[in-house]
């Protein structure tokens, strides 16, 4: 007796659903691209509970006749393609025929649909793959199709679906995506009996950008229109300024289907290469149109992947595309100073106290005019303690203390900059020492570099070093290599090379880690807003106490973009965005949901953005405040990324290597 068996009908169908039927956001993306092959202007799609008990999706297409109804639930059974010649010129999102009866096959399904020039339209409720009933229904011309309780027969693929918030982040993923490739229709999107999503459908590409991603990310873009040979370019790309830390928001769509392309975004990461910082990726939303033969979309089950005959026409297209959209419209960044900001408060307190800088003047645009300086009558002195205040202190104007404190409207760079300028500083006298060991001091005006008069007797021999810790144990200043090491000699016996940026960055870890939570937070003059896509955003609406736990204050602003309001102190301010975003990608992975090892990835985080990098300009005295740092805690000794912080290299191999021992 033989032992293959030609399986029945019933079992044949669920084994195919399980290749188109995935999850929810799989019925939703079949459903939607009917719905757009057919014509439709207008599609409105709910789901509830992640689309697991139900999914319902309305459109205003063409319909479905009511000779053809029963027909579209058969295997196979499709409009799109009838001999096999087709199938190398697919124009269409669907063409196999499968979707209806793979969603039937799982699900209990309704569809009420009407055909244009019919009077009456059709009712029919098909169960499992089982029809149900048959009915007349009077409806308008289009189609609904309603899906609940999905896999109810299948309870072991029930049960391999995530959770209901992770499933409804799928399909809004899906609505994005359909809501950008075909601009001219207008889509509603309910979400949990909340409208999440609507587009205008006024066909412009820029006004679906701006439903789906919010304000700030349409305002960053720039415009693309490109034709090379038969394939042309359209859409926009991000401004180099605004690159992101991950690639989530590249959008590529080929003939008006979302597709994920090498191709595509080998080109596009070249066209910028040189334009932003490594690690840093572009952002886009580039829709492709080359001749349908050049393309092979049957080749992935949810036909997100496509195959080009030949790659390279293609990457020269998107290359030269984006090439030319930067070179024509990325302007150089442009800084203003609005009035009333704490820029003038800080010019009160300049040595060029009430001098005005007029720029853009309508007589002399070239040249800045200076009112006469007045004589003040109180000289309030600053010291450095008096700035390390200030840059300590957050930037908060409801604080008592900071208001009575005219210094606290001093932002880090400025304190910074004014510390290396020495803007500040009163004269120093004859016998004080130069801020850097290793620098001579500059001359005044008018007289000869320190390198052309010759040297005093005295004044031969170099100035030691400055020594850091007690005798006993000797640390000895030296001086910093390439703007990476700094160098310091220990006990007269060895030499040890500092890793500047991996020291500061375990520092600042081993201090987030210690610290309560918010203890280090600043309040934010003006709040940063962040825009993430749809898995990101709901990742960190649900999440918002683990970003308080690190010192940022990150609230829901709606329309896929947070809030935040405050943010650790040692952190600069340009980079809060791509801290919240590499946050919120990380929790959005869901790689561990175990709260401490999430917590102590923020920590890295932060502490790598936050320290100091390597070729940054530092005083000794931030240099030597990292050394005695160390020497306090010797257990320090690699970035929290396991890189080594210090190397040590002993007089007797330096000797060796100079015949000395």
């Amino acid at each position: 007796m033989g032992v293959i068996n030609v399986l029945d009908r019933h079992v044949a169908e669920l084994i195919a659903a399980g290749e188109v039927v995935e999850r929810p956001a799989s019925v939703i993306k079949e459903l939607v691209e009917n719905a757009v092959d057919a014509g439709a202007g207008h599609i409105t799609v709910e789901i509830k509970n992640g689309g697991t008990t139900f999914m319902r999706v309305t459109d205003d297409g063409c319909g479905i006749q009511k000779d053809d109804v029963k027909v579209a639930f058969l295997r196979h059974a499709t409009s799109k393609v009838k001999e096999e010649n087709d199938l190398d010129r697919i124009s269409t999102l669907g063409f196999r025929g499968e979707a209806l009866a793979s969603i039937s096959a799982v699900s209990r399904l309704q569809l009420i649909t009407r055909a244009a020039g019919e009077d009456i339209g059709s009712n029919y409720i098909i169960e499992g793959g089982e029809e149900v009933s048959f009915d007349e229904a009077g409806c308008p011309v289009g189609t609904t199709f309603v899906v609940r309780d999905l896999f109810y027969n299948i309870p072991a693929r029930a049960k391999f679906l995530k959770k209901d918030v992770s499933e409804g982040n799928a399909v809004s993923n899906i609505i994005d995506k359909t809501a950008l490739s075909h601009p001219e229709v207008a889509f509603t999107y309910i979400r949990d009996g909340r409208q999440a999503l609507k587009t205008a459908g006024d066909g412009k590409l820029l006004s679906a950008v701006y439903a789906v991603f919010g304000r700030d990310f349409a305002n960053g873009l720039i415009p693309v229109d490109y034709k090379l040979d038969s394939i042309k370019v359209s859409g926009y790309i991000s401004k180099p300024v605004h690159a992101r830390p991950n690639r989530n928001m590249q959008n590529f769509f080929i003939n008006g289907r979302y597709v994920k392309s090498r191709t595509a975004m080998a080109a596009l990461e070249e066209a910028f290469k040189h334009s932003v910082m490594v690690g840093k990726f572009p952002s886009c939303v580039l829709s492709l149109s080359l001749p349908y033969e050049m393309i092979d979309v049957n080749v992935h089950p949810s036909k997100i992947e496509v195959r080009f005959i030949n790659e390279r026409p293609v990457f020269d297209a998107v290359y030269h595309a984006v090439k030319t959209s930067l070179m024509q419209f990325d302007t150089q960044k442009q800084i203003t100073f609005k009035k009333d900001t704490a820029f003038n408060d800080i010019r009160k307190f300049s040595p060029f106290q009430n001098a005005e800088v007029i720029l853009n003047h309508p007589s002399k645009p070239s040249e800045p005019v200076f009112a006469e300086p007045k004589k003040p009558d109180v000289i309030r002195e600053l010291d450095l303690d008096v700035l390390e205040r200030a840059t300590a202190s957050p930037l908060d104007n409801s604080s008592a203390a900071d208001a009575a404190d005219p210094f606290s409207v001093f932002s880090k760079r400025a304190v910074q900059a004014a510390k290396r300028e020495e803007r500040y500083k009163p004269q120093s006298s004859p016998d004080s020492k130069p801020l850097f060991v290793n620098t001579p001091a500059k001359a005044p005006f008018g007289e000869k570099p320190a390198a052309e008069q010759p040297l005093a007797p005295a004044e031969a021999d170099a100035e030691p070093a400055p020594l850091i810790s007690p005798p006993e144990n000797e640390l000895r200043y030296i001086g910093e290599a390439f703007g990476t090491y700094i160098i310091v000699e220990r006990n007269k016996k060895e030499l040890m090379l500092i890793d500047k940026h991996a020291a500061h960055e375990r520092i600042i870890y081993e201090k987030l880690k210690a610290e309560k939570a918010g203890a280090s937070a600043q309040l934010l003059l003006q709040p940063v807003t962040v825009t993430l896509d749809k898995a990101e955003y709901n990742a960190a609406v649900r999440h918002l106490e683990l970003f308080e736990a690190c010192s940022f204050e990150v609230e829901d602003f709606g329309n896929s973009t947070v809030l935040v309001r405050s943010a650790p102190q040692y952190i600069d301010a340009a980079e809060i965005e791509d801290c919240i975003a590499e946050m919120a990608d990380h929790i959005a992975q869901g790689k561990n949901d175990i709260f401490t090892e999430k917590m102590d990835w923020f920590y890295h985080n932060v502490a790598c953005r936050s320290a100091v990098k390597a070729g940054n300009q530092n005083s000794a005295q931030e240099l030597i405040e990292i050394v005695k740092t160390l020497e306090a805690d010797p257990d320090i000794r690699y970035c929290p990324h396991g890189r080594p912080i210090t190397v040590v290299m002993k007089k007797s191999e330096i000797e060796r290597q100079f015949g000395r021992a």
